[in-house]
């Protein structure tokens, strides 16, 4: 990998996308492109894409993939300079549970993704930004889909942060350095 790979970390609207969205070194890069995971399944959704594609309208090219994120990844970041935030894996791993592109993948369909995933993020050539939530810090969920997603989500920040050059952890919209 040529340029850093971060890995930013936090709870639900602890500051990790805009942290990854306001760095300040985005004018050292050409190429700006932000890869949205979320799928918009009800109208809410619908108008919290839509105003943040506004947001970023004029500054970041946007990618909207809710499932196929490594071919997409692949195609954005491995062969261009510049940075790329995906945003986030915690929708793209709940998309797969639940089906959001056409079929529920099993546990260990998920898990080949994730080998994928990471193996591109290694033969990246621009910067890139991974946004994720932090689940293991809670509760053991009280069903099975739960627990599959956490244990999901874990499994994928820990393999993430092994080859990130940086790990950040987002508190109140205070970015921890961890790594």
């Amino acid at each position: 990998m040529n340029q850093p790979l971060q890995l930013i970390l936090g709870g639900a609207r602890s500051g990790k996308s805009r942290y990854a969205l306001n760095q300040g070194d985005e004018g050292c890069f050409k190429k700006r492109i932000f890869i949205a995971t979320a799928f918009a399944g009800d109208e809410e959704m619908r108008l919290r894409i839509e105003r943040h594609q506004k947001d970023r309208a004029g500054l970041w090219q946007t990618v909207e993939e809710p499932y196929h994120l490594t071919e997409t990844l692949e195609r954005q970041a491995v062969h261009r300079e510049g940075v790329v935030i995906v945003d986030c894996t915690t929708l793209w791993i709940s998309n797969m549970l639940c089906g959001m592109g056409g079929k529920i993948l099993t546990m260990e369909e998920i898990e080949m993704n994730f080998d994928r995933f990471v193996g591109t993020l290694s033969r990246v050539k621009c910067a890139v930004r991974i946004v994720s939530n932090e689940v293991g810090s809670g509760v053991v969920p009280d069903n099975l889909l739960g627990r599959q997603f956490r244990d999901l989500q874990g499994q994928l920040n820990q393999s993430v942060a092994s080859i990130a050059t940086q790990v950040i952890s987002m508190v109140a919209g205070i970015p921890v350095k961890i790594k």
